[in-house]
């Protein structure tokens, strides 16, 4: 009798649907902590607060209130229309309520977006580096992505002249994450214009712009691409209350988008999963509508550790740490330490790399490759001030001697 394999079921699409090495190192890293090892994490672009206090306390009430049953799919009302009156006076995009998709987190609000305008043959251009989900989803939708690469010198933000040089007929979506993860850019007021120049030309195309990380920048200021001139039935924004807020648990994103897209969001959204938590929601409006002094300090915080970070990187020989003026990340190009001998380690790549630091000097990272970009490496550090400064001692004492 022929024994049943489960295994052999599994198509291509589920062998390749996590994010790789972004999880493999974490796992990696919590299991040298069982072993007992000092490991210093720098993986998860998880906030390492709580989520501030008045918000939880809008969700205890809500539970309390019995707002413990299903949403609408597309969300509550009340929180569409708070979030037409943000995004209008924050971010100049005026968008109504039923423009706007409630989603359970911002990657499945990118997930109702792709899925809903992609299909077999389409190209979407992808900046890189750009976060994982991104590529992931593209190839479940059957579309092709086209990889544009910028380096640290550009501050990792592709020119316009070969965003407009990579477009075909195929082409259907342009990916745009300002502020951006992995590497920390922000795009300029001029840079976004470039930008909605190349895609006025072409009556095809459209941007997901997502915007998560729009409430840690410290230099520069943020613009929303969807508020450049003519671009408002052209893009679809992504954001969401993880980041900013410190609620990665409570799972709630959502976009905005030209009508017949945001209910062809929420139609996916039916299809896959349902509506929001409804008391999550409640207390999201408390975070909108209620005082900003934590996610302020959130932001300072942040600002202090990126300087720690900068600092340390910027005193390794051979890494090129570039510009952070965002986010929680850092992304320094290690290219010239690639192909280094450390004892019987041959560092050809960043995988190898960021294994050996893991693993002599107990500093967890991720590896460009993961980013579309297998020269740098990325640091994340949502984590204590004592934590990056034990990391990046190690760093400089392992990867100093690269050099």
């Amino acid at each position: 009798m022929t024994l049943f394999d489960p295994a052999a079921l599994l198509v291509s699409r589920s062998k390749t649907a996590d994010e790789g090495a972004i999880i493999r190192m974490s796992q990696r890293a919590r299991e040298l902590r069982t072993k007992g090892v000092d490991v210093v994490s720098l993986t998860l672009g998880e906030p390492d607060f709580d989520t501030p206090d008045n918000i939880q306390q809008a969700a205890t009430e809500a539970m309390k209130a019995g707002f413990t049953h299903y949403s609408p799919v597309m969300g509550i009302p009340e929180l569409r229309a708070a979030l037409s009156r943000k995004l209008k006076s924050e971010n100049g995009l005026d968008y109504s309520a039923n423009e706007i998709c409630l989603a359970n987190g911002a990657k499945q609000a990118i997930a109702n977006a792709i899925l809903s305008i992609i299909e077999q043959g389409d190209e979407v251009i992808m900046l890189a580096p750009f976060w994982v989900s991104y590529e992931i989803t593209v190839r479940f939708a059957g579309g092709t992505p086209v990889v544009l690469h910028a380096s640290v010198e550009e501050n990792y933000k592709v020119p316009a002249s070969r965003i407009a040089a990579a477009i075909t007929p195929k082409t259907k979506l342009i990916v745009l994450n300002s502020p951006s993860n992995p590497s920390g850019a922000v795009w300029s007021k001029a840079e976004l214009q470039a930008l909605a120049d190349i895609v006025r030309a072409h009556p095809h195309l459209m941007v997901l712009s997502d915007e998560i990380y729009e409430y840690i920048i410290f230099d520069g200021a943020m613009n929303s691409f969807g508020a450049m001139p003519g671009m408002r039935e052209r893009t679809i924004t992504v954001n969401g209350f993880s980041k900013g807020f410190a609620m990665t648990g409570w799972r709630l994103g959502y976009a905005a988008a030209p009508e017949p897209i945001a209910k062809a969001m929420g139609r996916m959204q039916s299809a896959i999963t349902a509506g929001a938590n409804q008391f999550v929601q409640r207390a999201a409006i408390a975070a909108l509508e209620g005082p900003r002094d934590a996610v302020e300090r959130m932001r300072k915080e942040y600002q202090l550790r990126r300087d720690m970070v900068l600092g340390g990187l910027n005193a390794i020989p051979g890494i090129k740490a570039g510009q952070i003026p965002a986010t929680f990340y850092a992304f320094p190009d290690v290219s010239a330490l690639l192909g280094s001998k450390a004892g019987n380690h041959l560092l050809y790549t960043t995988d190898a790399l960021c294994d050996w630091l893991l693993d002599e000097h107990h500093v967890a990272t991720v590896p460009g490759s993961a980013f579309g970009a297998p020269g740098s490496i990325r640091l994340s550090f949502a984590c204590s001030e004592a934590e990056i400064g034990k990391a990046m001692a190690r760093m400089q004492k392992g990867l100093g001697s690269l050099a």
